[in-house]
């Protein structure tokens, strides 16, 4: 129970948090610096998950299979290979470091 009252806690956090934005601006706009900024909010974010799901664990710097697969998948997309094929490399990269190494 006390499981589903979390998600719906969670739940009409989240709604709240995301209707309090119009609420509080109302009509007004934004300032210009603040226009520029939003769409770079959500790169940002994604580049610093990936980061810290790659090197990071437990607060401590590894570098394994995870990160040869990015360094490989980054090399890919400096050369312009497709997405899909430096996700390919990147996956290949690493199942084979795991499996030999």
């Amino acid at each position: 129970m006390t499981l589903w009252f979390t998600l719906l806690a969670v739940a009409l956090a989240n709604a709240a948090i995301k209707a309090s934005g119009p609420v509080l601006a109302g009509g007004k706009e934004l300032p210009a610096w603040a226009n520029a900024v939003i769409p770079l909010l959500a790169p940002a974010l994604l580049a610093a998950l990936v980061v810290t799901e790659t090197f990071g664990d437990d607060g401590a710097l590894v570098l394994d299979e995870k990160a040869l697969g990015v360094g490989v998948a980054a090399i890919a997309l400096a050369l312009r290979a497709p997405v899909l094929v430096a996700v390919f490399l990147a996956a290949l990269t690493a199942a084979l470091a795991r499996a030999f190494g």
